[in-house]
């Protein structure tokens, strides 16, 4: 983990040397104050060198300009080092989550996602810039105070630093803690951002069902296991805190018995015990800087560790000897194919069937019997186990090819239609981003959807707002038939397509979706058995087996399921 973290410093190498050289001089320069302190009380003072003392505290001050120049170096060009450090982990998150499969999403929730890309960054960027920062200049000052206050007197010195093996025990055994804690309390975060998220999404579907209340009490229970872990969080960190403080308040109670008894020996002048007191502060400042700067290492490492949680899942690979799917005709094979979501249950058992080129077939059955388990499995959205079948394409097994070849040659029109903020020409380019303004017309035109875009004042440029909500259901799936137009893809899936439409809406989307199955190979999933009656052949799958198939004629003739459903649905 350490080696990646550091991999994200590599592209602003020469921004960090600036940044650590800056920091260095930075507490060099500290070491002036004593040093002149010294010389003043013990010769400039003593001596009336009354100009000397005046040309030191020019020095001095022309050292502190020079100081305050390379403190605002550091904290600006330290901070643009942490931020871009967080972009970069935050483009290589987003690029991952896009190559993550269908089983990652299953069983995450985008609040909780979404924690991760931003808040749980954030505390890795301000570790990226303090941490290097931190540890060089307090490490420096430790060695360079240290080395002065010798030059003082051995024995205080040595007092002092005999202290210092406290500090660390202290800090160590809070440490644990700590980490624990704030690891909880991002955790209560995620929870917090994943109730917002969804409260949001489906705000009017909580309007209609006048259920704020729940939707109140569902975000209080993540609220206060936020509130319970930052308490358990803010507790450790008190805990350290308060006692790191009485430790180095120690250090001075020992610094002034011991100097006083020093100075009260004779062993040390006042000009030595001054200067040593003032010393001393350079020492224990950056002491206790460096153990504060474990709860920012902590908040940082947490972030990190769940950035890394989300990096090394396991993203949708290729084989190594995947080939291109070029110029497919659309002939769809599935042998032997069984599927299961997890070990405890399997969806579909030994399924088969074929499709030729260009023409339709249509799955029914009822729900949860394996429908569209199968219009998953065929673009890759799920794999299939070693040996538990096959599903070719054209003679080739998709397993054998490119995931984004196959998925290039399948277009999808499910019933949740899924369309981006932004506007109806983004959304229908989406199905491909070189097409022309032609192109874009004909398509929308084709999915009788032109002619309303053309009401608009805007036309194509009409923003939809999130997820669509500006446009009604039939809208959004005239829209995104006209993205698989534009797409023109040699297979098609038509999941459940028009189930959720009025019967008006329905006959205008059904004129668009006959339109885009010609000469293509459809797949098509339909609870309204009307809409499938003129399919090349239907199959009835139940329970995850193929129990009937045959035409809607064949099918009504033999007296089975389908038979049953049809009479049920289009009984009077």
């Amino acid at each position: 983990m350490i080696k990646r973290f550091i991999s994200y410093y590599k592209p602003h190498k020469k921004m960090l040397v600036l940044d650590m050289l800056a920091a260095l001089f930075i507490s060099v320069i500290g070491m002036v104050y004593p040093v002149v302190t010294n010389k003043m009380l013990n010769e400039y003072i003593p001596g009336k060198m009354y100009k000397t003392i005046v040309i030191s505290g020019i020095i001095v001050l022309a050292l502190y300009v020079i100081r305050m120049l390379l403190m605002y170096f550091v904290q600006y060009y330290g901070h643009a080092i942490g931020v871009r450090m967080q972009s970069s982990m935050r483009i290589d998150l987003f690029n991952h989550l896009q190559k993550l499969p269908y089983k990652f999403y299953d069983n995450n929730e985008t609040g909780k996602i979404m924690t991760r890309i931003t808040s749980d960054l954030f505390e890795v960027c301000e570790l990226a810039h303090h941490g290097p920062e931190n540890i060089l200049i307090s490490s420096v000052m430790i060695v360079l105070s240290f080395s002065y206050l010798i030059t003082i007197n051995v024995a205080l010195t040595l007092i002092v630093f005999a202290c210092v093996p406290v500090l660390f025990f202290v800090t160590m055994h809070y440490r644990r803690a700590m980490k624990t804690a704030f690891g909880e309390r991002r955790k209560g975060n995620a929870i917090i951002n994943a109730a917002v998220e969804s409260s949001i999404t489906g705000i009017r579907v909580t309007k209609a069902y006048t259920n704020a209340e729940k939707e109140m009490e569902k975000f209080k229970v993540g609220d206060k296991k936020f509130v319970d872990s930052s308490k358990d969080a803010y507790d450790a960190m008190a805990k350290f805190h308060s006692s790191t403080t009485f430790v180095t308040d120690v250090f001075n109670v020992i610094i002034l018995i011991a100097g006083g008894l020093f100075l009260y020996g004779g062993k040390i002048s006042f000009g030595d015990y001054s200067t040593f007191i003032v010393s001393v502060n350079l020492f224990i400042h950056p002491v206790t800087q460096l153990i504060g700067f474990m709860e920012q290492f902590q908040n940082g490492v947490s972030g990190f560790k769940r950035f890394v949680e989300i990096i090394e899942e396991e993203p949708e690979k290729d084989s190594p000897e995947a080939k291109e799917l070029v110029n497919a005709e659309g002939t769809i094979e599935f042998k032997n194919v069984t599927y299961s979501y997890d070990v405890t249950k399997k969806v579909l058992h030994n399924v088969n069937m074929k499709i030729e080129k260009g023409r339709k077939l249509a799955l029914v059955g009822p729900s949860g019997g394996g429908k569209t388990t199968i219009c998953h499995l065929l673009p890759g959205f799920y794999k299939l186990e070693k040996d538990c079948g096959e599903i070719l394409i054209d003679g080739h097994d998709i397993s054998t090819l490119t995931l984004d070849s196959v998925r290039k040659n399948i277009g999808i029109v499910q019933q949740d239609v899924f369309l981006f903020a932004g506007t109806i020409k983004e959304n229908i380019l989406y199905g491909r981003p070189d097409a022309t303004e032609e192109e874009i017309i004909d398509a929308a035109k084709k999915a009788n959807i032109h002619d309303y875009i053309m009401t608009l004042q805007n036309g194509y440029e009409t923003e939809i707002g999130e997820r669509g909500v500006k446009l009604s259901g039939g809208q959004k799936q005239r829209i995104s038939i006209a993205r698989v137009f534009l797409k023109n893809p040699a297979i098609l899936i038509l999941d459940e397509a028009t189930s959720a439409l009025d019967n008006t809406t329905e006959v205008l989307i059904q004129e668009a979706l006959d339109e885009l199955c010609k000469g293509r190979t459809t797949l098509v999933v339909a609870h309204r058995l009307s809409t499938i009656r003129n399919a090349d052949e239907i199959v009835v799958v139940t329970e995850g087996v193929i129990a009937e198939r045959g035409t809607h004629e064949e099918l009504m003739e033999k007296g089975g399921t389908y038979k049953d459903l049809y009479k049920l649905q289009f009984r009077e």
